[in-house]
């Protein structure tokens, strides 16, 4: 396979991180060099819970090490209050007219993100800055995706946007009606995933990508064919790993909710594991 190889990690809450964390660790249990190919792609791409990760995974802690804390009994997650089901909600109220752009949409959810009264902002942007064991960026590729709430465009984080990396990621993850939107300058942001929870497409520049998505194949989205589709239309080769129903069922009734994370780092480990191999035949390592 030529050109440059992505990885990219897509949202689902702390599920989202835990199960992402033990895919990784799982793979290299079954495929160190697999796993190894992995962590040294040429372009890590986040979105969202996937943002948190690509920065964890580029600070040069090892798999195992963020894999314990996610298992561990502590952790500096806090609960936001509401459930996914609450958000999905606000989402499809604001998406109610069919005839309204993608910008249009993004919007009209900013507005809602706006008004939620959640925790202030500061108490949310510690949360992210105890995720993450470096708080600078990396000497490689790492974007990182929000939305500008105002606009609605989608935003592009990396070493030269002259933005703080724990800011970057809380822009990401600050998912609407459950945490608050992030300042940044004069501009307000909110989570990288409204319009798509991988952003493939902003790995352009590379010829392969390893896709993790923290849901099903078939999960629907209100902004278009869905995850699937758009690992499918990638104009390079591109392999996507969901979450199969073990996961699913690990991630539980609320993924945002701080106690799914033991449950579904072990469950992302397992499926890691029974993936490895099919991963390492993408890569040609086998």
């Amino acid at each position: 396979m030529r050109g440059q190889r992505a990885l990219v990690l897509g949202g689902g809450g702390v599920a989202g991180i835990a199960w992402q964390t033990g895919i990784l660790l799982g793979i290299a249990d079954e495929s160190p060099a697999a796993a190894q190919a992995l962590l040294e792609s040429d372009v890590l791409l986040g979105t969202s819970a996937g943002s948190a990760v690509v920065a964890q995974i580029s600070s040069g802690r090892s798999l195992a090490d963020l894999y314990a804390r996610q298992v561990a009994e502590e952790s500096a997650e806090i609960d936001p209050g509401v459930a996914v089901d609450a958000v999905t909600d606000l989402f499809l109220a604001a998406l109610s007219d069919p005839d309204a752009t993608v910008l249009e949409k993004r919007q009209r959810i900013g507005q809602v993100a706006l008004k939620t009264d959640t925790v202030d902002e500061p108490v949310r942007r510690n949360v992210i800055a105890q995720r993450l064991p470096l708080h600078s960026w990396p000497d490689r590729v790492l974007r990182v995706t929000a939305v500008d709430i105002a606009t609605g465009e989608l935003v592009v984080f990396d070493r030269d946007s002259g933005v703080d990396l724990v800011d970057a990621v809380a822009a990401s993850c600050a998912i609407p009606g459950a945490w608050p939107p992030v300042t940044i300058g004069d501009t307000r942001y909110m989570d990288g995933g409204i319009g798509s929870t991988i952003n493939l497409h902003l790995a352009h520049d590379c010829g392969v990508a390893v896709v993790l998505v923290p849901a099903g194949e078939s999960a629907p989205s209100p902004f278009g064919a869905g995850s699937a589709a758009e690992i499918d239309a990638f104009p390079g080769a591109a392999l996507g790993v969901f979450a199969d129903d073990e996961s699913l069922a690990a991630f539980g009734a609320n993924p945002l909710d701080p106690r799914c994370r033991r449950g579904s780092a072990a469950a992302g480990r397992a499926q890691g594991r029974r993936q490895a191999a099919h991963v390492a035949d993408f890569l040609g390592l086998r």
